[in-house]
């Protein structure tokens, strides 16, 4: 699937980003990113169907699992086209390609290859749904995020707030985990790991690991894990 040769071409497409290098090298793009990439969610959809089948690996090459290569540059002051590393979203079936809806993620670039779960900058109707869980049930909260099986393979990470937020009592026993903006457990990888043969069995592995972290944010939005 992934070979170090991937990762030298999203380095040689951040020394060459724009449109002209992209076109003279789209078949480069295509055999090294993403016929690999494709491979590779086809792979997972197996193990997704018996640990979260609800989420759903598609191969498509556009519109499925496999994020775009394109950037949006809208409102960015940086115009460069194309996204140097390979994204890669496992979502929920009711996720309407959502990226902020619970999700698993493969990330790999040259400076960083890791996995992810959770929800990443969830919108204010979700956030506010699951810091109503944790602030209702503290206590199956504490259970999800200090599962055994979740903290061996994940580091629950992603920014917060320095003050409560508004309707929360400062002083409830989840407070620090209250002021989250995310609610993503990240593990990083080896570039061995990322461009070995074993990358499907591993991602496999940790993310069911993940369980308790993602049936709780199910719950707190209503869906199934």
């Amino acid at each position: 699937m992934f070979a170090k040769a991937t990762l030298k071409f999203l380095d040689e497409l951040a020394a060459n980003n724009n449109r002209n290098w992209f076109a003279a090298n789209k078949s480069r793009y295509e055999s090294l990113v993403r016929d690999p990439a494709l491979e590779f969610i086809s792979a997972m959809a197996p193990a997704l169907e018996k640990f979260a089948p609800h989420f759903r690996a598609d191969p498509r090459k556009m519109g499925g699992s496999l994020m775009r290569v394109f950037r949006d540059t809208r409102f960015s002051r940086d115009k460069t086209p194309y996204k140097t590393n390979i994204g890669i979203q496992f979502r929920h079936e009711l996720g309407k390609g959502n990226v902020h809806a619970p999700g698993f993620y493969v990330h790999i670039a040259t400076d960083e290859l890791f996995l992810a779960v959770g929800c990443w900058r969830p919108d204010s109707d979700a956030l506010g749904r699951i810091r109503d869980l944790i602030a209702k049930d503290p206590k199956k909260w504490f259970s999800a995020r200090d599962h055994k099986k979740f903290v061996s393979e994940w580091e629950l990470t992603g920014d917060s707030l320095t003050r409560p937020p508004r309707g929360y009592a400062a002083d409830h026993p989840a407070i620090d985990d209250l002021k989250r903006k995310d609610f993503i457990g990240i593990a990083p990888l080896t570039l061995a790991e990322a461009t070995g043969s074993g990358l499907v069995r591993l991602a496999s592995t940790r993310f069911a690991a993940s369980a308790p972290l993602m049936s709780f944010l199910c719950e707190a939005l209503e869906v199934q894990y």
